[in-house]
């Protein structure tokens, strides 16, 4: 595996280029790396690198990374978040990328008075409509920015995350609608309520490069970084906060986020 620096150089490099292809700011764009089942070690070095902004699938892996890890970076949850984890989800996590529905931000609201906590968040869209992924249909992205907006005082929404469907490196172009497509609802939506929805998580490894020229704030990049991650990471006993008050049970949909 080679240097991080060096990795990061030309990663660094690739979104420039997309940045003055698309006439906007290098500045605009900041990378969240990804440690997904890789240890604190890991986080050192991306934080040593220059790397600010950690992401995590998990609360079980973060409640036990954090706390073990350099400190300074913030901590992202990009991963789908159980209503029966979100008090614990609220004392490790910085930022939330994953909301992806109302009644998931009024349990975050709810709690989040109960305990102090001011989350900030993204609601995430399935603009592609595919089964796999969670996350709002488009249609109703709406009535969810309405109801975070006049019910949720304690929840900042900063704007919408989303995932393209997977394709081959030689078809990367057809990821383009579907980053495109989350833009255009940012704005809509912008234009609907006259707030400010400045960020955009989209693009991951395998197409960041189009999510940056189609106006992604946040990149989410673990393997192009790290090289492929472990297959497990060590399991450690974690209290999950609030667990049992929603009725659901089961562990968190283990989706590939980078």
């Amino acid at each position: 595996m080679r240097p991080i620096e060096e990795i990061l150089a030309e990663v660094d490099a690739n979104i420039a280029a997309a940045c003055a292809k698309a006439g906007r700011r290098r500045e605009d764009v900041e990378i969240v790396a990804v440690t997904k089942t890789h240890g604190p070690e890991v986080v050192r070095e991306a934080w040593d690198a220059g790397l600010r902004i950690v992401g995590e699938n998990k609360v079980q892996e973060a409640a036990w990374k954090r706390p073990a890890s350099v400190g300074g970076p913030e901590w992202h949850l990009i991963g789908h978040l159980q209503k029966n984890k979100v008090r614990a989800a609220l004392e490790l996590f910085d930022f939330f990328h994953s909301v992806d529905s109302l009644a998931l931000a009024e349990r975050m609201n709810r709690i989040a008075d109960e305990i102090g906590a001011a989350p900030h968040v993204l609601l995430e869209v399935n603009v592609s409509g595919e089964r796999s992924k969670s996350g709002l249909a488009p249609a109703d992205v709406p009535a969810a920015v309405e109801g975070v907006l006049a019910a949720c005082p304690r929840v900042t929404l900063e704007g919408f995350m989303t995932m393209a469907p997977f394709v081959p490196h030689e078809k990367i172009e057809e990821t383009r609608p579907f980053f495109a497509r989350l833009r255009g609802l940012r704005d809509e939506m912008e234009q609907k309520f006259g707030a400010s929805f400045p960020r955009l998580s989209m693009g991951m490894t395998n197409d960041y490069v189009v999510a940056v020229e189609e106006g992604a704030t946040w990149v989410r990049l673990g393997t192009v970084l790290f090289g492929e991650r472990p297959k497990a990471a060590p399991q450690r006993s974690v209290d999950a906060g609030d667990a049992g008050e929603s009725g659901e049970g089961g562990g968190e949909f283990d989706r590939v986020l980078d």
